[in-house]
């Protein structure tokens, strides 16, 4: 488990443990949501709204998503490189 993900595992377990996959896959969900709500005021196409919100919300998204990879015991930086190389080998 790498640093970001032990961060987050301390801290959930601390909160009183990980939800059920589907509701951390809920949460996933409400976090994109917001995500999406803050870079459309970002591009001024609903609201404003600045940079820092655009990472706060980004910074949700993430920590949804290693909650998810917590819980099935997977490698975040692993899942992202075999990613990159799969877009690599495909659209490369």
């Amino acid at each position: 488990m790498n640093e970001e993900q032990r961060a987050v595992d301390e801290l959930v377990k601390e909160l009183g443990g990980y939800w059920k996959p589907f509701e951390m896959l809920a949460a996933l969900v409400e976090e994109v949501g917001e995500l999406a709500d803050a870079m459309l005021a970002f591009e001024g196409v609903k609201g404003k709204a600045d940079r820092e919100k655009v990472e706060e919300e980004l910074g949700d998204t993430l920590f949804a998503l290693i909650c998810i990879a917590n819980y099935y015991d997977i490698d975040i930086r692993g899942a992202i490189l075999k990613s990159v190389s799969k877009y690599r080998a495909r659209d490369g």
